[in-house]
């Protein structure tokens, strides 16, 4: 693959990283903001009267131009990164056409990169979590975004290899089956965190951790979908039409870039 290519296809991801971005914004909005506010509501009723904290930016201005700008600004780099990811993944993971290379990519990520270090630090509002562990919890998560990323490079590494013997439905089956296994082992090494208070409304946690998991789940879907079809209008253009001596069209190959 080309420079230009590469070039064409990190500028097309960066569009559709932000048009994600945009489309989670608005999730994140509907979904996500009024739980975060019932758990600040529920950390202002908890906190000592006696400590004021001066609020450098406004709640308001927080939910909105905030939240809009911290997630464009992660959706575009999330494209730039996957449309880098992308162009060495073509054609080295199967032969599937562009866009589909570009879903399953974007699938695969979103499993490695959120869901796995999710299920085992899952989000919490703003109430929970103790302000001397932050440094070991941040730790711990993007140790367990690491090794969810390692084992998904390391499972598409191993289906490859097995399916020349076993073939390929065979041996994705294996290659996942061994994905959930050594997930599964790290979850079980790894400490957990668990800082929830007691008198916290279960209900509220439960409804903040699904909101934010269909951000994401949002942010990842939609990156995939319109960053595959632009791929594949790059990469598999349609024949342009020509005009004939008779005044009739017909069909001649766009050059491919």
């Amino acid at each position: 693959m080309n420079s230009a290519t590469v070039r064409s296809l990190l500028v097309r991801g960066m569009l559709a990283g932000l048009a994600a971005g945009l489309l989670a914004a608005v999730v994140a909005y509907l979904l996500g903001e009024s739980h975060v506010d019932a758990a600040i509501a529920y950390e202002e009723a908890h906190a000592d009267h006696h400590e004021h904290e001066v609020e450098l930016v406004s709640r308001t201005l927080q939910s909105t131009a905030g939240l809009a700008t911290g997630i464009l600004v992660y959706g575009i780099a999330l494209g730039g990164i996957a449309a880098l990811a992308y162009c060495f993944a073509l054609g080295r993971v199967g032969r599937f056409t562009p866009r589909a290379t570009a879903v399953l990519l974007s699938g695969a990520a979103f499993v490695a990169v959120y869901l796995v270090p999710f299920l085992k630090y899952p989000a919490n509002p703003p109430a929970i979590g103790e302000p001397d562990t932050i440094g070991r919890r941040t730790t711990l998560y993007f140790l367990m975004m690491a090794l969810g990323v390692l084992l998904a490079v390391a499972a598409v590494i191993v289906g490859k290899r097995l399916a020349p013997r076993l073939g390929n439905w065979n041996a994705v089956v294996v290659a996942g089956a061994g994905f959930a296994v050594a997930v599964g082992l790290a979850f079980a090494f790894l400490p957990a965190v668990d800082e929830v208070p007691e008198d916290f409304n279960a209900t509220l946690l439960w409804q903040f951790r699904v909101s934010a998991l269909a951000i994401q789940l949002t942010l990842w879907a939609s990156f995939g979908l319109l960053f595959g079809h632009l791929a594949e209008r790059l990469l598999n253009p349609k024949p342009a039409a020509a005009v004939t001596g008779r005044g009739t069209t017909a069909e001649t190959p766009a050059p491919v870039h």
